[in-house]
């Protein structure tokens, strides 16, 4: 009995000994791996490219409102006119239409005629924009009506200030004394494109409509409209005045709420017997009906812009008209715009702009996929270049988000053990150790061009501060160490780590990652993490999506990873605050709210209250400060991961004219709200054939 005893002592001390060296192999101890420490954030290169010098202006020397002695039109419409389809163009314009002053144009007074040629690499969904039906972005919203806000930030660049935008269809606007009512006064005797009226009735709609009502997927609700947990309120205090209340004195961020692509207003005449909470229609039409009310083929488009979208081929080719009613003339009573169309070629993705740039077919790409950067600055240098190329700051960044929702967008066991991942620094962190950010950027493309970001505010922000970046460093020891740790490991030597506890224990680690049609470096990033992050045992499935598709999926919250280009607020905060931090209930996409309240994380909470501090705060240097801790704690929690940062180059054709210096690709809005769209032209020599000649947008009355 004693020899039996004894053998069995040794056999468990010999299982033991297994036991210990195979989880000695599958998991190593933490103590065995000592993590690398953050490293500084390089200076970025010197690499001598600019776009020129800003001439920056007060406002009232760029545009003012005022009635002029006379007024002209563009020839083609002549023959409406005189056949009666138009009334006299004095009567189509306003009391006191805006007018763009020869003193802000770069190039002075223009010429009508001619087409501009853009390019679209996402499908046209609807035009119901403001209920998030995509338009089809690449300038298409710009150009034509629902970047029609009361006010303009785009052109901010140019004046000598920013705390005030430009006005738009409101003409002047005044504060209480105690700074809580701002009073608005719209454009009087404006029409939309099919000659109904503008009124205030137009703005309530859409502050109603949209904004107020939650079934509606507007781009921002009322929780976006709160300070101090207070809400703002709009009224209507005549057909041509309005009057906001705030809970603070002149709320910073709000002007932003206003612009160009957040609050655009939509045609009451046309829309509000379409809305669900107005129709008199039986049955009446659902949420959903009315997102997708104006389908791509209702046209003409009911626009208060420069150009209607008059004709759609399904994933071809879109043209837009001249808008006989548009409200803006320059300074010698000529009616806006200068171009007579704007003409949208469709293709699969957007590198397909800058090719068709490239060739001369379009006249206008922004530079934001860096692998055509070579080929477009090579072909910009030929004698017989139809385009010139310019240069921003470094504002064009590329990373990846986490889906941190633990209650929205909940399909299976699976998915919330991902989004338990995604709430864990560590592996957060294992990721970011895990990526070679310059080794992918080099190869996109090789140079000083592009470098690794951390992620959080772009280096080419005015507040930025290299001091403020958490920066971890490629460490594929670190991030097999943090792995480790989490518990997840590769059981089975497939490569593949597995979770070992909890409801998915022996499952592999698969992660859905999805990417741009569109933003075809995003595909890129993507391709190179499925290899970068398979070396440390997590599989990755990229899938690639068009931006209807993606809009969709965010709105139901069914997505792990996405790979981005970042959005305008991580280089000017106060551009769009709800993008910075889970402040209102959709803001912020990788931390939405469903039917339950959100559960934040610590480090969440620290930076809602910098953000709601900082959009209250007019101090300079304190929105410095402010944004200097928020940039630490976001880097450092790797809230979003960033890959590469480089510049955006802005290719537009030579014989467009009136494109100011130093134009910006992204910064304040896309190019396309920056550059007045509407104030471009081309000397009739250089002018191209129209698609639809002596056309003007036909609607039944």
């Amino acid at each position: 009995m004693k020899r039996f005893r004894t053998q069995w002592r040794v056999i468990a001390i010999i299982i033991g000994t297994l036991l210990l060296i195979g989880a000695a192999t599958i998991t190593p101890a933490l103590a065995q791996v000592e993590l690398a420490p953050p490293i500084p954030y390089p200076d970025p290169p010197d690499i001598g490219l600019g776009g020129g010098t800003v001439n920056r202006l007060p406002i009232d020397q760029i545009v003012t409102y005022k009635a002029l002695p006379e007024y002209q039109q563009a020839p083609s419409l002549d023959q409406f006119v005189e056949s009666g389809d138009l009334p006299p163009v004095e009567e189509r314009l306003p009391a006191e239409p805006q007018v763009y002053l020869t003193s802000g144009m770069k190039d002075g007074i223009g010429v009508y005629g001619d087409v501009f040629r853009g390019f679209s690499a996402c499908p046209t969904a609807g035009y119901n924009d403001m209920a998030g039906t995509t338009m089809g972005w690449f300038g298409i919203e710009s150009y034509t009506s629902r970047y029609q806000g009361l006010v303009k930030t785009g052109p901010l660049f140019r004046a000598d200030q920013d705390l005030e935008p430009f006005p738009n269809l409101a003409k002047s606007w005044e504060w209480s004394d105690d700074g809580l009512q701002l009073t608005m006064h719209l454009i009087e005797g404006a029409k939309w494109s099919d000659g109904a009226p503008f009124t205030a009735d137009d703005v309530m709609f859409t502050w109603e409509g949209y904004v107020l009502d939650e079934n509606v997927n507007s781009p921002r609700h009322l929780d976006a409209w709160t300070w101090n947990d207070q809400p703002a309120s709009l009224e209507k205090v005549d057909d041509y005045t309005i009057m906001f209340t705030f809970p603070i004195p002149k709320p910073l961020d709000f002007w932003y709420l206003l612009a160009e692509d957040v609050f655009h207003v939509m045609p009451a005449h046309q829309l509000k017997p379409l809305h669900p909470k107005w129709s008199e229609a039986d049955p009446k039409p659902s949420y959903v009906d009315f997102a997708n009310a104006l389908a791509p083929d209702n046209l003409p488009l009911v626009t208060m812009g420069p150009w209607a979208i008059t004709e759609y081929q399904t994933d071809e080719l879109m043209i837009m008209r001249r808008n006989p009613y548009y409200w803006k003339v320059d300074e010698a009573g000529n009616q806006l715009p200068y171009f007579d169309e704007v003409q949208y070629r469709k293709g699969p993705s957007g590198i397909g702009r800058d090719l068709c740039t490239i060739a001369g077919d379009c006249d206008h790409m922004n530079l934001e996929n860096p692998s055509t950067f070579v080929e477009a600055m090579t072909q910009a240098q030929a004698p017989d270049a139809s385009y010139n190329v310019t240069w921003g700051p470094e504002t064009l960044g590329y990373g990846i988000s986490f889906n941190y929702a633990i209650n929205f967008g909940i399909e299976s066991e699976r998915d919330t053990a991902v989004r338990e991942l995604f709430r864990d620094l560590r592996f957060r962190q294992a990721l970011s150790y895990a990526t070679d950010r310059d080794g992918i950027a080099q190869s996109i493309m090789r140079g000083p061009f592009l470098r690794g970001w951390a992620g959080g505010l772009y280096p080419g922000a005015p507040d930025f501060n290299k001091d403020s970046v958490v920066y971890y460093p490629y460490d594929v020891a670190s991030a097999n160490a943090l792995l480790d740790e989490i518990g997840l490991a590769d059981t089975n030597g497939d490569g593949t780590r597995e979770w070992t506890e909890g409801p998915m224990a022996g499952e592999p680690v698969i992660l859905q990652m999805r990417a741009s049609q569109d933003a075809k470096e995003t595909q890129s990033v993507a391709e190179a993490l499925v290899n970068q992050w398979g070396e440390v045992g997590i599989q990755i499935n990229m899938r690639i999506m068009d931006s209807a598709t993606a809009t969709d999926v965010d709105n139901a919250g069914t997505w792990d990873l996405s790979a981005f280009r970042g959005g305008q607020e991580f280089a000017l905060p106060f551009k769009n605050v709800t993008g910075l931090a889970p402040i209102t209930a959709n803001g912020f996409n990788s931390h939405r709210e469903g039917d339950e309240p959100r559960q934040l994380m610590d480090f969440e909470q620290q930076l809602i209250d910098i953000i709601q501090e900082y959009r209250s705060t007019f101090d300079a240097e304190g929105r410095r400060e402010l944004m200097f801790e928020y940039n630490r704690i976001f880097t450092e929690n790797v809230y979003n991961m960033g890959v590469f940062v480089g510049r955006y180059g802005l290719g537009l054709a030579k014989r467009v004219k009136n494109v100011a210096d130093g134009t910006p690709v992204f910064m304040y809005q896309w190019v396309e709200d920056a550059i007045l769209l509407d104030t471009l032209w081309t000397p009739v020599d250089e002018q191209l054939p129209e698609n639809r000649p002596d056309t003007i947008p036909m609607y039944n009355q």
